[in-house]
């Protein structure tokens, strides 16, 4: 748990993912479509990926990739930031984290 609190403290948003994860990339894509850089850390490319992969699982995360934590706090899995998104609630997150400032809706 500790080392999941230090990777994700003082970003904004933080994704765990692996990199041929498809609903990694599609979740990456999504919060990136919305001017977000978060950081990504694509754990089957860590040397510690094993570790963090069960300290994930340990948090809840099932699957453990994709996992999203915004303003430091764990969201949730693909599911999760599908339905905030559909539910147009995952902008809010991610202005309250400042991860984005403005948000112009077409």
């Amino acid at each position: 748990m500790d080392l999941i609190t230090s990777m994700v403290a003082e970003k904004p948003v933080v994704i765990f993912s692996k990199s041929s994860c498809c609903l990694s990339y599609s979740i990456k894509s999504l919060i990136s479509g919305f001017g977000a850089n978060a950081t990504v850390y694509e754990i089957d490319q860590l040397s510690n990926g094993k570790q963090i992969e069960r300290a994930l699982t340990e948090l809840g995360c099932q699957p453990s990739v994709p996992a999203v934590f915004i303003g430091q706090n764990f969201v949730g899995g693909a599911n999760q930031i599908m339905s905030l998104h559909v539910r147009n609630e995952l902008v809010t997150l991610l202005m309250n984290a400042k991860a984005i400032w403005i948000w112009n809706k077409k």
